[in-house]
């Protein structure tokens, strides 16, 4: 298993009442509330995460291991590269992605 999976699961799973499910055969989806808000797959090479629509276009802008994400990218989510991210900033996107779905309630949770 990918010590960059274990390193996402981690982060993932320290958010409130957050579950993992395998979606599309392969895929490993982070959800909350049964919303998703990070998809990887099994290498987690990469990680697909929800961003606001109008803060999409700046985080591309802001670095070559961000890109908007195929499929979804019209909705506001972005793709991050888990080989060349720094990590704080991964975990940081991490969450933001969580404060966007996630219910009022558990999203103030996370500060």
């Amino acid at each position: 298993m990918s010590g960059r999976l274990d390193r996402l699961r981690k982060v993932c799973t320290a958010l409130p009442e957050v579950t993992e499910e395998v979606t599309w055969e392969t895929d490993i989806t982070f959800r909350v509330n049964k919303k998703m808000f990070a998809i990887t797959g099994p290498d987690a090479a990469g990680v697909t995460l929800k961003a606001a629509k109008s803060e999409q276009a700046a985080l591309v802008a802001s670095a070559a291991y961000i890109q908007v994400a195929a499929y979804v990218g019209r909705f506001g989510w972005v793709s991050v590269d888990l080989m060349s991210a720094p990590w704080d900033e991964v975990v940081e996107l991490v969450r933001e992605s969580y404060r966007l779905v996630a219910p009022k309630k558990l999203a103030a949770l996370v500060d």
